[in-house]
C-alpha cells in the first residue's frame, strides 16, 4: 500500500510539471500574440487616412431638420383632417336620420 501512495504522488508530481510547462507555454504564446497586437494597433491608427465627417453630419442635421418641419406639417393636417371627419360623421349621421325619418312617414 505504501508504494500505491508513493506512485500516486510522484504520477501527480509528473502531471503537476506537465501542466506548469503548458502554462508557460501557453502564457509566452499570449505574450507573444499581445505584443503583436500591440504592434498591429499602433501600424494601424498611425497610417489610417482621417476622413473629415463633418460635411456628411452637417447634410444629416440639415435633413433630420426638413424631416421634423415636415412631420409637424402632417401632424397638423392630420388634426385639420380629424376634425373635418368629425363635422362630416355629424352631418351624415344628421342625414341618416332625415332619411330614416322620411322614409318611416312615407
Amino acid at each position: 500500500m505504501g508504494t500505491n501512495r508513493l506512485e500516486d504522488r510522484c504520477e501527480r508530481g509528473k502531471q503537476m510539471a506537465r501542466l506548469d510547462a503548458a502554462m508557460a507555454r501557453f502564457n509566452a504564446a499570449l505574450d507573444v500574440l499581445e505584443s503583436g497586437c500591440d504592434t498591429l494597433a499602433n501600424r494601424t491608427s498611425d497610417s489610417a487616412p482621417q476622413i473629415d465627417h463633418s460635411e456628411e453630419i452637417a447634410a444629416l442635421k440639415s435633413e433630420r431638420e426638413q424631416l421634423l418641419t415636415r412631420i409637424a406639417a402632417f401632424e397638423e393636417e392630420s388634426q385639420s383632417l380629424a376634425g373635418m371627419a368629425e363635422v362630416v360623421e355629424t352631418r351624415l349621421d344628421g342625414a341618416i336620420t332625415e332619411i330614416r325619418a322620411a322614409l318611416g312617414r312615407g
